[in-house]
């Protein structure tokens, strides 16, 4: 049996037994999407597969580098309940091969009980049931900027992260001449992808020295977050593994374009037929298309902590370096936050070209999609479509994005609309990761401060 033919937990342990596996390999996805894991016994996974099994809730109650979350906001887990387990949830589905390891699978996991309140997944699979309530199913795809480096994680340690040497040099973007040359790789890496089942529709040189773009196939959408999330795992073991380190931050040099985690997303009906064109439309845009995008452009001020979720993430969001500033939409327009793509009633949908290649794939989706749909039960009709540079126009304040992550932390608290979607447990526990974050970031005394202030001033 392989791994992509694994529905039910019967089928995960007929699996392991016919490659006498002692144990195999899952995990969960943190609130920064970060994949934490552990090697779980043939006998423990049958129980768990059948009730459950606890994973410690630090990993809720930690930040990026396992420093402990030292705010009362955090009220799931932390000193006051002494990190018990948390309850986790095996999905057989999600069963996987593991082309690094012979025979060796991977199986996702979902935090369950009181701890479902954050679990990003969770979120995201709550916003595609609350579609199917309303009579639709979600089609999505992520598509993923990293930058490659001739660097090892001791290499760039040793080097405090600066001068660090790219795979390749130059702005080389959609470039035959890189890709031929490194064929080798990039061939590798696919059909690795391809045996994780995380198909690659597309990959390609993008704009600047040693960066790549990936495009994942469109699939419904939790498969497609389970995929997301998965792949920016695994693309760094790959590369790890060929003594090269991949980053996925949203910016690591101001001299270079950021990195974008763009989200495609679609509706169906419940027979599976898209919904989002009307060739008799402007636009082909149907109903209840624009109304999703209404709803995507009025909450995205809102939601941006959820899509922009580090410090870092707001270096990114500049004029002119193929990031947007406002929320704005337009047809086929790469300056806009939100982009229709127009063409088939297959082709049609949306771009949220906000989100950063930083962001939990699983939180990501969970705004973008939520807010269409809230878009669609409130008839939100958009403002105007651009026409042109968004980046040479003036839009309205409402339309700003927050500037900083302490700033749209503050209005992502603030939301009715996201509390109402995402529920009060979630938006608090999440506000205050990222008013952690803000403050860690304020604690750092950084090479600009120390060039500019430390003889002149």
């Amino acid at each position: 049996m392989d791994a992509n033919e694994v529905k039910t937990a019967g089928d995960l342990l007929t699996l392991v037994d016919e490659r006498r596996l002692s144990h195999v390999k899952v995990g969960v996805v943190d609130i920064d999407g970060v994949l934490r894991g552990k090697w779980m016994a043939r006998d423990k996974l049958a129980s768990a597969l059948d009730g459950g099994f606890g994973f410690c809730d630090v990993v809720l109650g930690w930040d990026l580098h396992d420093r402990l979350y030292e705010d009362p906001g955090v009220d799931v887990t932390g000193w006051h309940t002494a990190y018990p387990d948390a309850a986790v949830r095996l999905l057989p589905e999600t069963c996987r091969e593991m082309p690094f390891e012979p025979d060796m699978v991977f199986v996702l996991g979902e935090f369950a009980g009181k701890w479902e309140d954050v679990c990003p997944r969770a979120a995201l699979r709550r916003m595609i049931d609350k579609a199917a309530a309303m009579g639709f199913g979600v089609k999505a795809a992520a598509e993923y900027e990293f930058f490659l480096f001739n660097e090892t994680p001791d290499s760039a340690r040793a080097k405090n992260y600066r001068d660090l040497v790219t795979l390749t040099p130059g702005f080389f973007g959609y470039s035959t001449l890189r890709s031929t040359v490194h064929a080798d790789l990039h061939l590798m890496f696919i059909e690795t992808m391809e045996a994780m089942d995380i198909p690659i529709e597309g990959l390609h040189t993008e704009t600047g020295p040693g960066v790549m773009e990936a495009a994942i196939t469109v699939s419904d959408a939790l498969m497609a977050a389970d995929r997301a999330a998965l792949f920016k795992t695994f693309a760094k073991v790959f590369f790890q593994r060929h003594d090269l380190m991949a980053t996925f931050m949203a910016k690591w040099s101001k001299d270079y374009p950021g990195q974008s985690g763009h989200i495609h997303l679609s509706l169906t009906d419940s027979a599976g037929t898209p919904v989002f064109h009307d060739a008799a439309k402007e636009h082909g845009m149907a109903d209840v298309m624009r109304w999703f995008v209404g709803g995507q452009q009025k909450l995205m001020p809102e939601l941006l902590a959820m899509t922009a979720s580090t410090v870092n993430s707001y270096t990114r969001l500049i004029p002119g370096f193929w990031a947007p500033t406002d929320s704005t939409w337009g047809v086929e327009n790469r300056t806009t936050a939100l982009r229709v793509i127009v063409g088939s009633p297959k082709a049609q949908r949306v771009e949220y070209r906000v989100a950063a290649a930083d962001a939990n794939p699983y939180l990501t989706m969970a705004a973008a999609l939520g807010s269409g749909l809230w878009g669609i039960e409130n008839r939100i009709e958009p403002a105007p479509a651009v026409e042109g540079n968004a980046y040479d126009k003036r839009f309205p304040a409402r339309l700003a994005l927050p500037r900083t992550l302490g700033e749209a932390a503050g209005r992502l608290r603030r939301s009715k609309a996201a509390r109402a979607l995402f529920g009060d447990g979630f938006v608090e526990h999440f506000v205050t990761t990222r008013e952690w974050e803000e403050r860690e970031h304020r604690k750092a005394i950084t090479d600009w401060q120390m060039a500019r202030y430390f003889e002149i001033i």
